[in-house]
């Protein structure tokens, strides 16, 4: 963990216009500056950046915050990790807390791992430009294939000496410990205690993670030998999991967001040519099967992935399941065939970046549409093989989480394969009913599972199966009609806390005594009893009282650099500004601001609350007057409207200082 003092160095020195110019090209507007936003596609600048609130956000698509958060957006990286980045950039050192001999150990492990893997990058990679036996085999065999120098070395590919253990003896004259060797995969350890390279005699494709750190390698023979494997792979180990890691992943994040799509390919050589050919935004799974650690480090990028085939019936056929997994992750899933006798590798560096990208557009395809045309092939006219195709079919539609997804893929099988779509409907539902009931299998008796399946109708599956119940889908909190009156004191606590709005004289000692914006929100919604309702205002709040008097008149800087990702993200959209208002405005007259309006805004914020509150529980009130007319208990209604004539009186105290025309039934 970083101290909290280094934390406020780094963001004290990140200059917000320094770090997005990085990346962003920007001109003056006003106090603030504008580009093209980098997360997103656009022809018309909508990024905005506040050197003097130091934050950026984009207002089309809503990304930014502070300059920690443009990092941890922009490059991908965790809260630490962009303060680590900062903190190079601005050459201040980091300074953590003391670990537990028990973290120092898995801590000291896995960066000795990572220091072996980077040096082992390094010295596979000046083996292959700098050595005679690299250049002759290693990289005639790269430049045979048709990469060049440049693609080499952005991937930082390398070669193995044929020698047994030309690394490890390296390695022991660099003072690395054989027992790091050893857990990397690296080397092997015979019997006799012997020590061999794994990887000799073989071109190296490193695996990077996400920030850029070597976990793990590829290695390619390139001799004929039926005796040995074509590719050998780092084993799995405390830094490396494979089913957690896609090749290119490092190199292509920043074009899978930009672009808002993903090509999943593969190969290692797949993403080299693509690179090569101009197409960045893409990754290899590189020859195993997808997993689902693998998708959602996709899907935290984008929701798209267009899958490239090189035209192998029975590849593409063995691959079908993983890409399943895909649309269980309510992702969208495209596929495009490649002409016959050609890879990924081979087509790619046939194309410029521009027809590739055309090829693409014009023959992508859905998956379920290509998947149900590639099984019509093979069945035939086969009634009990187009039954299991059917089959097959509908299992897939029923993982995909959205209920309207699944709906219009229905109907789009239902003209392709010419069956009823009623009746595909109706397997699509039972198939996903029985995944939500095997899913809830464990947590419940299963005679109180079957009796709530017999419960429902088959008519009725599609709406449960779509709501809140469904496992997929991630629960969100309703709406509350407190929200945007919790949230609009929030911001006023965050941006004007420590502001002046009255002056009070004391009755006692005869001294003025001074209302900041904060304290005095806090004491009049004490007064009432009332606190927030929405967890995340709730907790702003909480933090704001907290951090009222150490952070001083930087209680906004507090919440925009929050390390919570959604408590920064709101804190940026509650102090960010649109629209700036055109000098024309204040040539002629005074234009008051929200600043100087605060004696006026932040009393009307506390009472558009409370009304809320009135007239919210007015309507809970009414509804159970209903409840109790049905049951014709005279006696609770009584109460209950001498409860509602009791609201009405407070809710008319407020409508004078508000005005009628506001007080309304929610």
């Amino acid at each position: 963990m970083i101290d909290q003092a280094t934390v406020d160095r780094i963001i004290d020195a990140a200059n917000i216009l320094d770090v997005v110019s990085d990346f962003v090209t920007l001109r003056k507007r006003g106090v603030n500056y504008i580009g093209l936003c980098p997360f997103h596609d656009e022809k018309t600048p909508s990024f905005s950046v506040s050197p003097s609130k130091g934050i950026c956000k984009c207002f089309s698509c809503g990304k930014g915050g502070s300059a920690v958060h443009f990092i941890m957006e922009h490059e991908q990286l965790s809260y630490y990790e962009a303060l680590k980045y900062l903190a190079k950039k601005y050459n201040i050192e980091i300074k953590e807390r003391e670990l537990t001999d028990e973290e120092k150990q898995v801590q000291s492990d896995r960066e000795s791992m990572l220091i072996v893997n980077s040096f082992a990058q390094e010295y596979f990679t000046n083996i292959l430009f700098e050595h005679a036996e690299g250049r002759s085999v290693g990289l005639a065999y790269f430049h045979e294939r048709g990469f060049r120098d440049d693609i080499i070395k952005k991937f930082s590919l390398g070669y193995s000496l044929e020698q047994r253990d030309a690394l490890f003896k390296e390695a022991e004259k660099r003072g690395y410990k054989k027992d790091y060797l050893l857990k990397t995969g690296l080397c092997l350890e015979g019997q006799n205690g012997y020590v061999s390279d794994r990887f000799r005699g073989r071109v190296i494709f490193p695996v990077f993670s996400l920030s850029g750190k070597v976990l793990a390698f590829g290695g390619r023979i390139l001799k004929k030998d039926d005796k040995m494997a074509k590719y050998v792979n780092s084993p799995e180990s405390e830094v490396y999991h494979k089913s957690n890691e896609l090749y290119g992943i490092y190199h292509a994040k920043q074009s899978i967001v930009k672009n808002d799509c993903c090509f999943l390919v593969e190969g290692y050589t797949d993403v080299l040519s693509m690179h090569q050919s101009g197409i960045e935004n893409v990754v290899a799974s590189s020859g195993t099967s997808l997993t689902p650690g693998q998708i959602r480090l996709i899907h935290r990028f984008t929701n798209n992935i267009i899958v490239l085939y090189d035209g192998d019936a029975a590849g593409i056929k063995a691959s079908l399941r993983g890409i399943d997994l895909i649309l269980k992750e309510g992702m969208n899933i495209k596929v495009v065939l490649l002409p016959d006798g050609d890879d990924p590798d081979s087509f790619s560096r046939k194309q410029s970046a521009a027809s590739f990208t055309e090829y693409i557009k014009s023959h992508e395809v859905d998956f379920i549409r290509f998947k149900t045309n590639l099984l019509l092939e093979s069945a035939g006219e086969d009634p009990i093989k187009r039954a299991a195709l059917i089959t097959d079919i509908v299992q897939s539609i029923s993982i995909i989480p959205d209920a309207i997804v699944r709906s219009v893929y229905t109907k789009e099988c239902s003209r392709l394969l010419d069956v009823n779509e009623e009746i595909l409907l109706r397997e699509v539902n039972k198939k996903k009913f029985d995944q939500i009931t095997k899913e809830n299998t464990p947590s419940k008796d299963n005679t109180a599972v079957e009796a709530e399946v017999t419960k429902k109708s088959e008519d009725n599956i599609e709406q449960d199966v779509s709501s809140e119940n469904a496992p997929d889908l991630p629960k969100r909190r309703a709406a509350s009609p407190l929200d945007t009156f919790e949230r609009s004191l929030v911001r006023y606590m965050i941006r004007y806390g420590h502001r002046i709005i009255f002056s009070c004289p004391d009755e006692e000692t005869g001294q003025t005594f001074d209302w900041a914006v904060l304290p005095y929100i806090m004491a009049d919604l004490q007064q009432d009893e009332i606190e927030f309702q929405h967890p995340l205002y709730s907790q702003m709040a909480r933090e704001a009282v907290d951090k009222y008097e150490s952070e001083g008149e930087h209680l906004e800087r507090y919440f925009l650099s929050h390390p919570d990702p959604e408590i920064s993200k709101t804190a940026v959209d509650m102090v960010s500004e649109k629209y700036q208002l055109s000098k024309i405005h204040t040539k002629f007259q005074k234009v008051e601001t929200e600043e100087e309006r605060l004696a006026e805004l932040v009393p009307r914020a506390l009472f558009e609350l409370k009304n809320a509150i009135v007239c919210m529980n007015i309507k809970k009130l009414r509804d159970e007057i209903k409840k109790a007319g049905k049951e014709k208990d005279t006696v609770r209604i009584t109460e209950l409207m001498s409860e509602i004539t009791a609201l009405n009186g407070v809710k008319a105290a407020l409508a004078k200082q508000l005005g009628e025309r506001i007080i309304s039934p929610l």
